[in-house]
């Protein structure tokens, strides 16, 4: 008798408290769902969505900022405009959850009946850029002054079945995208346009609320909506005709969308494609499209995009071509950094790299923009410090996020990788992951741009990667075997000494993080443990003439003594030896070459890095068919890894040209203090520009054997020590400094050094100045 009362009051509270939460719920406003057009069980590749929404306002909200979520991409129309090209992110953020975008519509609205129109592309498949949920789908969400404009079940959508996937050959496994083929002879072309109904638009299905599975939790973009250049016409003389192909030329390597107008009779098939999908493919299939016309006038752009120097439109003979253009799009940067000097082979290798690293950015960085669009951490450390020297701030986003990315993907294990995104990709490669949590990676971002949070965020997943590593009795690691035992392209790898120099400059890196963040303990016990690796490195690999691991057979490996000399590790004893192995060993393909150029830098060899990198790039730099760098020394067949032509791990010198020939870097986080420090070598003059957090540094240098001429321009609350270089091409013991035709105090050798400002320190060649405008000269007599 008892549990039967028991059960009773149970059953009637338990209904009481459904009913009362569902006066709850229906008392408050409902939120935004997930929503899709009603498919078919089989599709599940390459599915493209429409979706239509009208709502009515009686008067304009002040701000309409609307949350929007896609697996995978979307192109937003508002009143018949084009609103975002392009939208969403390659998913994931992590290996479970989903990017969203803040779009701001308020520009777009108006009083009255306003019209909505959404496409949506879904991937349905996994690549080294892209983690699928398995789903295609839709969320939105604009709520401001009492209006809340949501997908819910009052959409209508549709399959819009005239998208389908081009025949065979398909994309290679590393990419998401598929090949697009459009047919026009079964499209609604005017479902987007305002005021229209849409044929077979039906109700949404919907599938929950935001933070449910296959899409799980919406994380906020992290950088900027793509940049829309806008369709831009070709003029008659850059189309040529061959036979049945247009072949025309654009300005320079872009990502870009081809549009062409047209009248032709219907079911005529038009291909799209770049000479990097016919003849540069980096030895593996990209990205094409096709075009199936209707009858008539019609017009068409292609959303897929993608890059080369020359677009193909083949296989309209009976079409009579109207107008044939391209929209450029990208990362939203400006090439704001410069460099000007009076070499024009390095002014070439500058503007080549800061195409190629432009070409290289968009929902990642990317090793290349046809063949995998994969953020390879190794290459992304590189581009990052391009970035900050070649682009304005914005680009520091991108940085931002790729390093998040690598943290959050990190397994349970501890194990970090790259690519991240990916779907189909999780091999750990050592050496380029000890090159991103460590000195050149997180460490030199936060120099460039001060963020101090990326520090405390990451910190703990380095720790826990690092501690994967096991060691010999004293202190040196062992070869990690990962997912790929990578080390470079190339051979002549000497593997052992290559991962403990990757592994010193990961402790450098940490250690510099642990003092910033306040650990000292941990930063004192780093430095030991340092202390310790280098004393052991020494000992054990350096044979009195170069590093060489007993046990390796090889040629001396030049990208060894080039880390060896930049983690500090080979003392300046050593670099007369190791300035020999420069002269006489070239292994490092692109990739590492940066490494060795910056070595010698280091160890005042300006001019001999200079002539190294000229010879080495010699053949990419001034081959005048391409606008950007290669992956190897040579293309395709004459090139390891694929051989592709756009690949901006070959910029390295770019950073090396702004940071240490013209010699400008960071000596605070965020640049509150700055060292210019050219190192000229041969060249006599040079025009620089560094857009800065702090704001933009220029530098002009003029230099004869009679005088050096140095013009500066310095932010506002920036510190600068300048470091003039030598007159001439020889030292000088005597010299007049003039700091804005003044002449300056001259401190004597055995003064101590100190930060006294418009003061010439002849210990180190430098005076400190403070923000506005300079002019240095250093004159002999």
């Amino acid at each position: 008798m008892k549990e039967t009362i028991y059960s009773l009051c149970r059953f009637w509270f338990l209904t009481l408290s459904l009913v009362l939460n569902a006066c709850f719920l229906f008392s408050q406003e409902s939120p935004a769902l997930w929503i899709s057009a009603k498919l078919e069980d089989v599709d599940t590749l390459n599915i493209w969505t429409g979706y239509r929404k009208n709502f009515d306002l009686d008067r304009l909200p002040k701000t309409a900022f609307a949350n929007i979520a896609v697996d995978s991409k979307y192109w937003l129309y508002l009143n018949g405009k084009l609103v975002v090209f392009e939208g969403g992110l390659k998913r994931g953020p992590n290996p479970q959850d989903t990017y969203y975008d803040v779009v701001d519509l308020r520009p777009y609205l108006k009083k009255g009946t306003n019209y909505l129109r959404i496409l949506v592309w879904y991937f349905g498949k996994e690549g080294f850029s892209h983690k699928s949920s398995g789903k295609t789908g839709l969320y939105f969400d604009l709520a401001s002054e009492g209006v809340h404009l949501k997908s819910d079940q009052s959409w209508t959508a549709k399959h819009l079945k005239e998208y389908t996937t081009a025949d065979k050959p398909l994309p290679n496994f590393r990419l998401p995208e598929s090949n697009i083929c459009y047919d026009a002879r079964i499209a609604d072309h005017e479902w987007i346009n305002a005021n229209t109904d849409g044929i077979g638009f039906e109700p949404v299905v919907t599938w929950g609320i935001a933070g449910g599975a296959p899409w799980n939790q919406l994380i906020k973009r992290p950088i900027p909506l793509f940049k829309d250049f806008g369709i831009k016409e070709f003029t008659k003389q850059q189309i040529q005709y061959r036979g049945d192909t247009l072949v025309i030329k654009l300005p320079y390597n872009m990502q870009f969308t081809p549009y062409l107008e047209l009248e032709a009779p219907a079911g005529k098939r038009i291909k799209f494609m770049t000479d990097n999908y016919l003849f540069y493919n980096g030895s593996a299939e990209n990205i094409r499209a096709e075009y199936i016309s209707k009858q008539g006038k019609q017009a068409y752009e292609s959303l897929g995009w993608i890059n080369g120097h020359f677009l193909y439109i083949i296989g309209a003979p009976e079409a009579k071509i109207v107008k044939v253009g391209y929209r450029e799009s990208g990362y939203q940067t400006t090439f704001a950094g410069s460099f000007v000097s009076d070499d024009p082979f390095f002014n070439r290798l500058w503007e080549k790299a800061q195409r190629t690293l432009y070409i290289t950015m968009r929902d990642t960085y990317m090793d290349c923009p046809d063949r995998e669009r994969a953020q390879w951490t190794g290459d992304a450390v590189l581009e990052s410090e391009e970035a900050f020297y070649a682009l304005d701030t914005t680009s520091h986003a991108l940085a931002r996020k790729w390093l998040y990315e690598i943290a959050n993907w990190q397994k349970a294990d501890g194990t970090l990788y790259g690519p991240v995104p990916a779907g189909n990709w999780d091999k750990e490669l050592p050496d380029q992951v000890l090159a991103t949590i460590g000195y050149y990676g997180l460490w030199t971002y936060y120099m460039h741009t001060g963020d101090r949070q990326i520090l405390r965020d990451l910190y703990p997943h380095i720790q826990k990667y690092l501690k994967l590593w096991e060691k010999y009795p004293d202190g040196l690691v062992k070869l990690r075997a990962g997912g790929w035992q990578w080390g470079d392209w190339g051979g002549n790898k000497d593997m052992l000494l290559l991962y403990n120099l990757w592994y010193y400059l990961a402790l450098k890196g940490n250690c510099l993080i642990a003092k910033e963040l306040g650990l000292f303990e941990k930063a004192n016990e780093l430095l030991g443990e340092m202390e310790q690796f280098s004393q052991q490195f020494n000992k054990r690999f350096w044979n009195g003439r170069e590093y060489r691991d007993p046990d390796y057979n090889g040629k001396t490996d030049d990208r060894v003594h080039a880390l060896a000399v930049l983690a500090g590790i080979a003392s300046p004893d050593k670099y007369e030896a190791i300035k020999q192995v420069f002269n006489e060993q070239e292994h490092a393909s692109p990739y590492m070459e940066k490494y060795v150029f910056e070595a010698m830098f280091k160890m005042g060899l300006p001019s001999e890095a200079l002539q190294r990198h000229k010879r080495r790039f010699e053949s990419m730099v001034n081959n005048q068919y391409f606008t950007t760098l290669f992956e190897g020394w040579g293309i395709g067949a004459e090139s390891y890894g694929g051989g592709t032509v756009n690949h901006a791990w070959s910029g390295g010198g770019l950073t090396i040209l702004s940071a240490y020939l013209s010699g400008i870097r960071p000596l605070l986080p965020g640049y509150s203090e700055v060292i210019i420090n050219p190192q000229l070598g041969t060249i006599n003059q040079l025009r620089t520009t560094v857009a800065s957090v702090a704001g933009p540094i220029k530098l002009q240098i003029d230099r004869n054997n009679k005088q050096v001429m140095m013009k500066l321009m310095i932010p506002k609350g920036m510190q600068a020590k300048v470091v003039i270089p030598q007159v001439g091409l020889r030292s000088e013991d005597e010299q007049r400094i003039l700091l804005n035709n003044k002449h300056c105090k001259i401190k004597s050798n055995d003064q101590q050094q100190s930060k006294e400002y418009g003061v010439y320190n002849k210990i180190d060649r430098s005076i400190w100045v403070g923000e506005g405008t300079w002019s240095i000269k250093a004159l002999i007599d």
